[in-house]
């Protein structure tokens, strides 16, 4: 039952800034990781971040360190991009897992369980 659903992709030019929002559903989100991968034509699906079930302790690539903000509050995820470049060009897909209070966040997308429908993200240059 638990589902997930993204919004708040679009086109933006190099050097702007997206946020992208992620509503969960079908569960408490308050004992659970959460985290944004993002995938692009004819790559792998990469892990950007991820927050702790605690909600305040947050992990980021190293590609997106610094420009990207990730934060949840309640069931609402959100990613809060900055200095967007090309290569952030992908669609981004929110996750969570299925265990509770796991102490680090893992960073591969086969140890999450449930993943929304995707948003495209594009940066123009």
């Amino acid at each position: 039952q638990v589902q997930l659903v993204e919004s708040g992709g679009g086109l933006v030019q190099t050097g702007g800034s997206l946020t992208l929002s992620c509503a969960a559903s079908g569960r408490t989100f308050n004992s659970y990781a959460m985290a944004w991968f993002r995938q692009a034509p004819g790559n792998e699906r990469e892990f950007v971040a991820a927050v702790k079930w605690n909600g305040i302790t947050t992990y980021y690539a190293d590609s997106v360190k610094g420009r990207f903000t990730i934060s949840r509050a309640g069931p609402i995820l959100t990613l809060q991009m900055n200095s967007l470049k090309p290569e952030d060009t992908a669609v981004y897909y929110c996750a969570t897992q299925n265990s509770r209070y796991q102490n680090n966040p893992p960073r591969t997308p086969q140890d999450y369980a449930y993943w929304g429908q995707g948003t495209q993200v594009t940066v123009s240059s």
